[in-house]
């Protein structure tokens, strides 16, 4: 049993690593089975097709960014630490897997598999449900101003998604790499500390 979850998990791995490079469409199963050490038959046993492989990766991805907001939000801190942990996680999570958020970008934006992308489009507005009520907890008790939420929320969400696919944007001079350690970590640290000071200002009741 263990020696088929972890040939599972190694189909996941290798077909993430080849979505990501080469697109969806640019991926073959018979790619995905030379890269992870399976074979044919056991990948349709698992998943059924590529277009299988390709749901669970995008549902996990989102699934368990889920169950991390809902662990910020049941813990018993303010609004304010909420939403700060809300951003340094999201912040990092973005960065840490940056080549899969721009491929799940480009894929959800052409939008050529409706079926699939309309359940992890649903799955990824429950995740800003969430965030939206951390911001009326916030604003329910006092700590925040009544605010515009949802343009609150896209206004933190586009600004870690134009970072990450276009890192160079906030240091025209330098060639910052995501896939380098150290470039990751400067942008993160910058990123992190930009949105929260830029959301505690906009937040925070006027006097």
């Amino acid at each position: 049993m263990m020696e088929k979850t972890d040939k599972k998990t190694d189909i996941l791995v290798a077909a993430e690593k080849l979505f990501c490079e080469y697109g969806f469409e640019g991926t073959s199963t018979r790619q995905i089975a030379a890269e992870s050490g399976a074979n044919m038959a056991m990948i349709n046993y698992y998943f059924g097709s590529k277009m299988g492989v390709f749901k669970e990766i995008m549902e996990d991805r989102v699934m368990s960014f889920k169950s991390q907001l809902n662990q910020i939000k049941d813990e018993n801190i303010s609004a304010k630490e909420k939403l700060m942990k809300v951003i340094d996680q999201y912040a990092t999570r973005i960065l840490s897997n940056a080549n899969f958020h721009k491929m799940m970008h480009r894929e959800l934006s052409l939008s050529l598999r409706p079926e699939v992308f309309d359940q992890i489009k649903g799955a990824m507005g429950q995740n800003l449900i969430v965030i939206e009520d951390i911001i009326k907890e916030g604003i329910a008790c006092g700590d925040f101003r009544d605010v515009d939420i949802r343009m609150t929320i896209v206004s933190v969400m586009g600004t870690i998604s134009m970072v990450t696919t276009s890192p160079n944007k906030i240091a025209p001079d330098t060639s910052y790499d995501l896939d380098n350690e150290k470039d990751r970590e400067v942008i993160k640290t910058r990123l992190i500390a930009h949105l929260q000071d830029m959301i505690l200002t906009h937040l925070t009741p006027k006097q």
